[in-house]
């Protein structure tokens, strides 16, 4: 089993940063890769970056290139997604994920909110 807490969000104005820490704790070594998602209201939830275990290799959608950043510390239990230029499309709830390829298992955290606005 993993855990995910997600902390960090909050009420920022358009051009703004947050940085979301998700602290990961339970059986850390058989994660695969780590993920931040977000879904506002009305949309479908979406895949913002993603980091594979090795903490290297990263991938982000189009809209949040060269703006968010992904990252992982070297003990591998917390994640963080640094937000910068945000605008108000990126407000949204935003999810911690972890993905165990063997066993097929995607686990969430609770989320927290970001909200863009001035």
């Amino acid at each position: 089993q993993v855990q995910l807490v997600e902390s960090g969000g909050g009420l920022v104005q358009p051009g703004g940063s947050l940085r979301l820490s998700c602290a990961i704790s339970g059986s850390i070594d058989s994660i695969d890769s780590m993920g931040w998602y977000r879904q506002a209201p009305g949309k479908v939830r979406e895949l913002v970056a993603s980091i594979g275990s090795s903490g290297h290799d990263t991938n982000y959608v189009g809209s949040v290139k060269g703006r968010f950043t992904i990252s992982s510390n070297n003990a591998k239990d917390t994640v963080y997604l640094q937000m910068n230029s945000l605008k108000p499309e990126d407000t949204a709830f935003y999810y911690c994920s972890a993905w165990k390829l063997f066993s097929r298992t995607r686990y969430w955290g609770e989320g927290t909110q970001v909200t863009v606005s001035s």
